[in-house]
């Protein structure tokens, strides 16, 4: 079980960094995301969330009745996205409880090494699109917040900077 970063850290807007090839160590970094997202009952999970700051990023939308999907990418990169855009409500584990829509492309095609260190491409749509997306701008610092308006941005640092201040408040000695 890794840590999950939680917002507001500046941490979370850094960008990184590629990985050179996707080795045990990368393979041990993935499982432990899969296991940390799953416990946290997310979908999706990249690697500068938990503070390693490579183009690592975990997706498994399936629900509790279907195969469990575990996609494990490495690099990911779009190499195509629709015309078509659709809004969704979005949430992210390092904004806990907190939602919002954003539009993104309705299905896009990634590019990405597969935890053998192969190069795959998957087809995405729908929730597996979305969630791609969202983790892949993680990797580039961006986050949930910079894609809504600045009043809903601003909504959602101060609720997640109060429950912050809550948390440290209850977890301090008497």
């Amino acid at each position: 079980m890794l840590p999950i970063i939680i917002a507001p850290d500046p941490r979370l807007k850094r960008k990184a960094e590629p990985v050179a090839k996707v080795d045990a160590a990368t393979r041990r970094l993935m499982d432990d995301m899969l296991e940390t997202m799953h416990a946290a009952n997310g979908v999706g999970l990249a690697a500068p969330q938990v503070g390693v700051l490579k183009r690592v990023i975990v997706v498994d939308t399936a629900r509790k009745d279907e195969k469990p999907l575990r996609l494990r990418m490495a690099n990911p990169e779009i190499v195509w996205a629709s015309e078509e855009f659709e809004l969704r409500d979005e949430g992210c584990l390092s904004f806990p409880e907190q939602f919002a829509e954003v539009r993104r492309p309705a299905k896009v095609r990634v590019r990405y090494l597969d935890h053998e260190n192969e190069i795959r491409e998957l087809e995405a749509e729908g929730l597996l699109s979305v969630c791609v997306q969202h983790e892949m701008d993680h990797l580039d610092g961006v986050l949930l917040v910079d894609r809504v308006s600045a009043l809903k941005r601003n909504m959602i640092l101060r609720r997640l900077a109060k429950a912050k201040r809550l948390a440290e408040t209850e977890s301090a000695p008497a």
